[in-house]
């Protein structure tokens, strides 16, 4: 392990050590990075390939969002604006639940990609619980990986992040700095670099981006159920400047969410604390 928690230590998924060296970079940083997993590097390429030709493509407004189920389809017209921002991130994505909208000029390699993501998840819910402190521990309504259990909130987000025109609001980012709601997110290395995470230095901090890397991340409803000893940490999405602009990004984050019922705190289940969030994000 380096001397500094924010070299963000690439941890080797076949390592014996791995479980422990993996939920220490996440109680540090929120962050880990892991090479050599199980997901199919081959079976991602595939995906962003064929999902970037999708969202270059006029097929992909046959499926605009729906706002009462949120799967489908959504422009750029209509994305995220983080909490506390003013302006709408630079990115169009769709949204994947097994049960929603999937478009018919893809093959089903995402929904592949996120029944093997889920499973991967248990795993690393596993590791998280078995290396939280006793007193942690206890605090967990039940084990981590039975809160996925049923769900069928689990969200695969296909992103785009287009080339920039020049045309951008000064302050738009492609992603502006935000924290996740769920539980833990998995993210393959992206198509591009970009990813930053503020460190508890109030550094910005480049996530390790080398094709075939795995990234994990700790969201606010871990956060919670753990008492902050896994923090949810403040990341983003930076333009890229000269050549790298006219290049688009592609991203695949698989958001983890439990059941709404399962308790996470004494003040919140997950349902009570996801609408919370959501009236945040609206102003409300």
């Amino acid at each position: 392990m380096p001397d500094s928690p924010w070299d963000l230590p690439i941890v080797d998924f076949q390592s014996t050590s791995a479980p422990a060296d993996f939920c220490r970079s996440l109680h540090e940083t929120g962050f880990a990075v892991l090479k050599n997993h199980p997901l199919d590097q081959t079976l991602v390429e595939g995906i962003y390939a064929e999902w970037l030709a999708f969202f270059l493509s006029p097929a992909k407004e046959k499926y605009s969002q729906n706002a009462v189920q949120f799967d489908g389809y959504f422009s750029t017209r209509i994305s995220e604006t983080a909490k506390n921002h003013r302006h709408k991130d630079v990115k169009e994505f769709f949204h994947i639940y097994p049960w929603g909208r999937y478009p018919a000029e893809v093959s089903d390699a995402a929904l592949r990609y996120h029944a093997l993501g889920s499973q991967l998840a248990a795993q690393l819910l596993n590791w998280v619980e078995e290396h939280s402190p006793a007193a942690i521990k206890a605090g967990y309504s039940m084990p981590l990986p039975s809160m996925l259990l049923g769900s069928d909130h689990t969200l695969l987000r296909v992103l785009h992040y287009p080339p920039l025109t020049g045309q951008e609001p000064a302050a738009a980012l492609r992603a502006a700095p935000h924290g996740d709601i769920n539980l833990l997110t998995l993210l393959p290395a992206a198509t591009e670099p970009g990813l930053q995470v503020l460190g508890k230095d109030a550094q910005w901090h480049d996530v390790p981006c080398d094709f075939g890397l795995l990234i994990v991340n700790i969201g606010d409803m871990l956060e919670e159920a753990s008492g902050g000893y896994f923090p949810s940490t403040v990341h983003r999405v930076l333009n890229p400047t000269g050549e790298a602009a006219r290049k688009s990004r592609v991203s695949l984050p698989l958001f983890l969410h439990p059941r709404r019922e399962v308790v996470l705190s004494a003040r919140h289940t997950v349902g009570s604390y996801f609408d919370e969030r959501m009236r945040e994000l609206r102003g409300e």
